[in-house]
């Protein structure tokens, strides 16, 4: 599939949503379920991105969409891609925007918490301080603290209020229900309490507290004022902790170019990356970036793609390479054909394939969504029966008022909501920073499970580049010079067959026409081969033609025997050796006679050794699986440190996807690592697909994981990544379950302050999204990572 139906595809569509005034997993629960009973309809809503992305099928229009989270309670807006490939910029749905006001209603963002905040903790010091210190207490102290609490239990309470008041309009309940309801409850209770007894406080210090006879007045203003403040300052972490999560996949939209030089009628012209279209000749200067995808049409440089692969090291290019936009060109002037634009370029690719990951939900989050669809109601039933036992058995209101209060606040499922989300936008955009992009969150327990990791050796395990590792000349080469000893034969050998498959683009044929004119260079002043005329090529065969005037074949024994040459038996002997060598052997004839054999190899990547070492630290067992002769596979395989018994040659592409079957067959969970069209249905079958290299769309489609780089390293980078971003989401999810099961018993029990139950409350959220947070430091150490089954 392109990249154009990757981006595009048109059953169903898939739109996305701004959604604001969501703050916990009660909030997505309920808008996931109102748009659910949409027929057809699937929505995935993301907590900390506050979006949804929601698969909408025929029939169905945007309005619908948008009016069905309304009902919810909650405001959304339809999201259109920035760009759009034509020169247009759009961002929301027209008549859809709202205001910051609005927004800010909401408490969504640090910018807006920050004033109610600071006002909450201004009212609230004086409040705590004199409620709690009996010396500091004055005549009516009570209503000093009143006055003071009021503006706190408001305006700087009001994101709470006004969430609770929305889904109370629709029979739902949400986190902001319980700090709403607590913190009404506090200070109604204590107001009530001093209207009743308006001389409740005005004795100051231990003279009131002797009037009481040593007890303490029944108001609990500094509760509501202090529990204000905490979920404030922990809503107002959260904020930017949650901001600095995101940061990764803003920094990776933001990479790209924002102006090329483009040649226009013979000129050069400055125009925005947006207004490029494909065929655009774009002028590079050293140290810019490469505005869009396209080839290289003159210059040659290195072109730094360590923003796009993780890669440090820069890649030279020169006419006909494929460079990717945002990269850096840091030398040489090139001129560029932009060949993908807009919404289909690389960089655009990863953007899409890193949201599409963060708006999704692992397997393990659907327990913490089906716990929180019931867990308000549940809680506000336990904070009224531990209201009523109290009274019951003790007798005691000021007991009974504390410990309800106390369940409503401890119980806040803010942590619930956060675990996977936040784990998940942290670890996937980290990951986009490395090069490495994780299609979706089912991704995650993928890589728990796998086993058995199975490598395509061209191009993953090896550079996929052929190069002359040997000349040899027969004994009879004197034919190719006269009178010349072995190594000047063995010169004029390489020249003449370098200069026939000059005219070839096999790979074969362009590894030894390079090896040829890095000969000539040191030959020849000029370092040019020799023209060649009446070419001619066989499919699979080899080639032939005439240079200086001398006959030359060069291929296959049988294309040789085609054309007349016949092999002496030193000649098989020689090519024997080379293949069981692991080479791949050519035979060269001057003359209608044979010359010599050119071998040649395709080199292992510096890094291959050391990421075999990797995977099988990770408990993966790795498996060579090629096209190539047995030979060639084994010698490749003993070089990276394969076991013999884990290396299948001579394998047909078709016959790849077979080989992962049987696999699976014995018990094995296969992961698949290939670079190539052929591979693509290998790692559609694979239980874990891995795609290696930025341009091909077939594998990236067909791929679980893409990894940006030609690097068999980041395969175990993004293995290793993976694990840890999901061990990251396990330990957020353990400890948010933890707190709610110990808390919410404690607090009906009666030994939990309400107080301390808000800050409990909010650290727990900021504790989540803090551990969260160090996945934005993977890679730049290397610490011990869990290995399979963690």
């Amino acid at each position: 599939m392109s990249t154009d139906k990757l981006l595009h595809q048109p059953q169903p569509r898939i739109i996305d949503l701004k959604v604001e005034g969501m703050t916990c997993a009660s909030c997505v629960g309920r808008v996931e379920r109102k748009l659910g009973k949409i027929e057809g309809v699937e929505a995935t809503v993301n907590l900390p991105l506050e979006s949804a992305r929601v698969h909408v099928p025929d029939g169905v229009s945007d309005e619908q969409i948008l009016q069905a989270v309304d009902s919810a309670g909650y405001k959304a807006r339809l999201v259109v891609p920035e760009h759009t490939g034509h020169g247009r910029s759009e961002k929301e749905h027209a008549g859809q925007e709202h205001s910051a006001e609005d927004h800010m209603a909401h408490g969504g963002t640090a910018a807006a918490l920050r004033p109610r905040l600071i006002l909450a903790a201004v009212l609230t010091f004086p409040v705590f301080l004199v409620s709690m210190i009996p010396a500091l207490q004055f005549s009516n102290w009570g209503w000093f603290t009143a006055l003071l609490t009021l503006p706190v239990v408001t305006w700087s309470a009001w994101p709470f209020h006004r969430a609770a008041a929305i889904n109370a309009r629709h029979f739902a309940s949400t986190m902001d229900t319980l700090v709403s309801l607590g913190v009404i409850a506090s200070y109604l209770f204590s107001l009530g309490t001093l209207l009743a007894d308006p001389a409740l406080t005005a004795h100051a210090g231990m003279d009131g507290m002797a009037d009481m006879g040593g007890g303490h007045a029944n108001l609990y203003f500094e509760v509501a004022a202090v529990v204000v403040t905490f979920l404030l300052l922990g809503r107002y972490l959260e904020a930017n902790a949650k901001a600095r999560a995101g940061d990764a996949l803003k920094a990776l939209l933001s990479l790209g170019a924002k102006e090329a030089s483009v040649l226009r009628n013979g000129a050069e012209v400055r125009v925005p990356a947006q207004d490029l279209v494909a065929g655009d000749i774009i002028v590079v200067r050293p140290g810019e970036k490469i505005a869009t995808d396209g080839v290289v049409t003159d210059g040659h440089s290195a072109v730094d793609a360590s923003l796009i692969t993780g890669e440090s090291v820069p890649v030279e290019v020169g006419p006909g390479d494929a460079v990717t936009g945002a990269t850096i060109n840091t030398s040489g002037r090139l001129l560029v054909t932009a060949t993908r634009v807009g919404s289909e370029t690389t960089l655009a690719q990863m953007g899409r394939l890193v949201s599409d990951a963060q708006s999704g939900k692992a397997p393990i989050a659907r327990l913490a969504d089906r716990i929180s669809a019931v867990f308000v109601p549940i809680v506000l039933g336990i904070a009224v029966l531990t209201f009523v036992l109290w009274l019951v058995f003790s007798g005691d209101l000021q007991a009974a008022f504390t410990a309800a209060v106390a369940v409503l606040v401890i119980a806040c499922p803010c942590a619930l909501g956060l675990a996977t989300p936040v784990g998940l936008l942290t670890g996937t955009g980290r990951g986009a920073q490395l090069g490495i992009l994780i299609k979706g969150p089912q991704v995650l327990e993928d890589t728990r499970t796998v086993d058995t990791i199975v490598l395509d050796k061209t191009g993953t395990v090896t550079d996929g580049r052929l190069s002359v590792v040997r000349t040899l000349a027969f004994e009879t080469a004197a034919a190719v010079t006269p009178g010349a000893n072995r190594s000047a034969a063995e010169t004029e050998l390489l020249r003449l067959a370098g200069s026939v498959e000059a005219a070839g683009e096999h790979p074969i044929a362009v590894a030894i026409a390079a090896a040829a004119q890095d000969a000539a260079g040191g030959a020849r002043p000029d370092g040019a081969l020799a023209p060649v005329t009446g070419f001619d090529s066989a499919p699979g065969g080899g080639v032939r033609g005439t240079v200086d005037g001398r006959s030359v074949v060069a291929g296959r024994p049988g294309w040789l025997e085609e054309n007349g040459v016949h092999l002496p038996e030193d000649a098989w002997t020689m090519l024997r050796s080379e293949q069981e060598a692991g080479s791949t052997a050519v035979l060269v004839a001057v003359d209608g006679r044979a010359a010599g054999i050119i071998s040649l190899q395709d080199n292992l990547k510096p890094g291959s050794v050391a990421a075999i070492a990797r995977l099988r630290a990770l408990g993966l067992r790795p498996v060579l699986l090629t096209g190539d002769n047995a030979v060639v596979a084994a010698r490749v395989a003993d070089a990276v440190g394969i076991a013999p018994e884990d290396v299948l040659a001579d394998v047909r592409p078709e016959g790849k996807v077979e080989a992962i079957k049987a696999f699976q067959a014995e018990g094995a969970t296969v992961a698949m690592a290939g670079d190539g069209v052929n591979d693509a249905p290998a790692l559609a079958q694979a239980d874990l697909g891995i795609a290696m290299g930025s341009g091909t769309d077939v594998a990236i489609e067909a791929a679980d994981l893409t990894v940006m780089g030609n690097d068999l390293g980041q395969v175990a980078t993004a293995i290793e990544l993976s694990r840890r971003t999901l061990a990251t989401i396990k330990t957020n999810l353990f400890w948010a379950f933890f707190y709610n099961a110990v808390g919410i018993p404690v607090a009906a029990l009666g030994l939990l302050n309400p107080m301390i139950a808000g800050a409990a409350m909010a650290a727990s959220s900021v504790l989540v999204v803090g551990n969260s947070l160090r996945l934005r430091n993977f890679g730049k150490q290397h610490p011990a990572l869990p290995a399979k089954g963690q």
